[in-house]
């Protein structure tokens, strides 16, 4: 059974190491197809004007090849033994690994997709699998190496390290302030897995921010201090980020706070898996049967290889709207390697119209996601979201989100209105740098606006969408340092809750009923500690436990100590069972100990949940583990 370690609020920074000088703040993109490093020059920079680069990141582009690009693809090929080569697969200057990194990785496996590693990320927020065991590729056979979610993550990070500090030996990584960008919607324990993996990689003194809030950032950085001019008190930003494997929204707010223009986060959507990935497979399906018409069929092994062909096909193609189309080359399974390969196109036309009518299609405000009756048998993957049409989610968040501002004067819903109405929106995301599909969403948000007598959105236009999520982190942490410039005030993006069981006569078929009891509601900050001193639970101690967490997105009103016995489906989403042996210390197993329940948002950023005997002044911590789901 799965377990969460902590349970993150929307920061996470490291208190190991005491303080530090840094000279720069740095910013990690650590995304599901690409990662980039931005930093800022703390002496050379002042206020919202900043002295600020990207990164180029040294890797191989082929064997014995080296260039440094701007972003380090997120592959990671694992050769066979007699396939490269030490000097092949080693860059010059770096400690050898067992794998290649990078734009090489990511060609190399495009042929080969059995040794290639990908979508980590989003294997790192799989609750359904040990996220620290060698699982990674799939589906490889069994003489192929393997690799964790959690070890690939950490690789990525090292190659950026080690690359940061062949261009800045006198400044290594690990004293400086990083900025690491998760999605929104991650879950408690893939944020602290991320935490790890930068721990494991020799980070010593970062923070987690959300992906949407870093391009904000990033938006605010390259204004050069006009954005002030672009919004105004009332705003509500809706930032729309589809990357490679995870869609995120978030609502931001604008406020004003002694006579200042400031920002609030105020919703966060759930976690969806439906990005790039979803799209280089269903272009990959849709030339797999433009093939077999042909009188070419192509088996699995192949149509994999494929998806990674055309995943490259339409990144060219979005970049150029002027190509017509870009060949494609799918390897043959036989022995005749080269002159059996197939080829064929993939044109401007089928990426379109794939991606709007299968991920934009237009759809009403009312609409919710689709979910199909699921075979009782399926292979084990990652949890995909069913419906692949993006603004379908839209439409279902923006309702969900109807009273996100209920509370923030001047932002009540408009009488009538039955979804939350952004007036400006900002894109991110490389999905969302061709034009025609930025346009599609607007088109589609601009009529439930206007149905329900309200604005189009306004458009702030951001910076290079591929390098705007590590910019604003590095320009987060510069802010944070320097203590001025604009701050996104965040806090926990849920509210957190304990399920309690309740004491009761046995029922034969009947478990106890459970309520939910509010640990942190939703926006609680860093720093703060509560004390439930006015209720009191029973703790079983001396043997294994169970503890339910819950999370809600929609629950604002809920402060801590509210016990909810009854709530609906879509208010509270159960997350990952945590199993527990708290000590007996003196007392007799299974003993129940009467307590009171404290809980602390640390300045780390995870939630620590004691619980102190009645009377008493020891205290028991809860010590979670993320660990495998145990077999049935």
């Amino acid at each position: 059974m799965s377990a969460l370690e902590s349970i993150a609020a929307s920061a996470h920074q490291t208190s190991a190491g005491g303080q530090i000088d840094p000279q720069f703040s740095i910013g990690i993109d650590l995304g599901t197809t690409h990662c980039a490093l931005s930093w800022i020059d703390h002496a050379a920079s002042d206020g919202e004007r900043v002295a600020q680069g990207v990164l180029d990141v040294p890797q191989l582009t082929a064997p014995a090849s080296v260039q440094a690009q701007p972003l380090l693809p997120s592959f990671l090929y694992l050769p066979h033994d007699s396939e490269l080569t030490p000097a092949d697969r080693t860059l010059p200057g770096q400690a050898p690994h067992g794998g290649v990194v990078g734009e090489f990785a990511r060609t190399r496996g495009a042929a080969t997709p059995i040794r290639l590693v990908s979508s980590a990320k989003s294997w790192l927020c799989h609750p359904g699998v040990d996220r620290r065991a060698p699982l990674l590729p799939a589906d490889a056979p069994e003489d192929v190496a393997r690799l964790s979610p959690l070890a690939a993550s950490t690789r990525y990070l090292e190659h950026l390290r080690w690359a940061w500090e062949q261009v800045h030996p006198t400044a290594p990584l690990a004293q400086q302030q990083v900025t690491v960008t998760i999605p929104a919607s991650f879950d408690p324990a893939a944020r602290e897995l991320t935490a790890e993996a930068c721990q494991a990689a020799g980070l010593a003194h970062f923070t987690l921010l959300e992906e949407p809030q870093a391009a904000l950032y990033s938006w605010i950085q390259a204004s050069g201090g006009a954005w002030r001019k672009q919004v105004a008190h009332g705003d509500v930003l809706l930032v729309v980020d589809v990357g490679g494997g995870t869609t995120d929204f978030s609502l931001i707010a604008v406020l004003e706070q002694d006579g200042n223009l400031a920002l609030q986060r105020v919703a966060v959507g759930e976690h969806i898996l439906l990005g790039g990935d979803n799209m280089d497979l269903a272009l990959a399906y849709g030339v797999a049967r433009k093939l077999a018409q042909e009188g070419k069929p192509l088996d699995a092994w192949q149509t994999r290889a494929l998806a990674h062909a055309c995943r490259t096909a339409k990144e060219q193609l979005l970049a150029d709207a002027t190509l017509p189309s870009v060949p494609v080359v799918v390897p043959s399974r036989g022995s005749k390697l080269i002159g059996g390969s197939i080829r064929t196109e993939v044109t401007q036309a089928e990426v379109l119209q794939l991606l709007l009518e299968g991920f934009f299609p237009r759809v009403a405000a009312s609409d919710k996601p689709q979910v199909r009756a699921r075979a009782a048998l399926t292979q084990l993957g990652l949890p995909y979201a069913q419906d692949a049409a993006v603004t379908r989610h839209l439409a279902a968040f923006l309702s969900r989100q109807l009273d996100a501002t209920a509370q923030i004067e001047g932002l009540q819903p408009r009488a009538g209105a039955s979804f939350v109405h952004p007036t400006a929106v900002l894109f991110n995301g490389g999905v969302l740098k061709a034009p025609q599909i930025e346009q599609r969403i607007l088109e589609v948000l601009s009529g439930w606006l206007a149905a329900e007598g309200a604005p189009a959105p306004r458009v702030l236009e951001g910076a290079n969408l591929d390098l705007a999520v590590a910019r604003g982190a590095a320009y987060h942490g510069y802010v944070a340092r320097q203590g001025r410039g604009v701050r996104i005030r965040g806090g926990t993006a849920q509210s957190y809750y304990v399920g309690v069981e309740s004491n009761m006569p046995a029922i034969p078929g009947m478990e106890p009923p459970i309520s939910a009891l509010c640990l942190a509601p939703f926006g609680m900050e860093e720093g703060s500690e509560v004390a439930l001193d006015a209720q009191e639970f029973g703790l079983v101690v001396g043997e294994p436990v169970r503890l339910r967490f819950f999370g809600s997105s929609v629950r604002r009103h809920d402060g801590v100590g509210t016990l909810l016995d009854f709530w609906g489906p879509e208010e509270l989403v159960e997350l990952q069972e945590i199993e527990a042996l708290l000590p007996a210390e003196g007392r007799s197993p299974g003993e129940v100990v009467p307590v009171h329940l404290h809980a602390r948002v640390t300045d780390i950023g995870t939630l620590e949940l004691s619980a102190v005997p009645v009377g008493g002044n020891a205290r028991w911590k809860v010590e979670f583990d993320v660990r495998a789901p145990a077999s049935a």
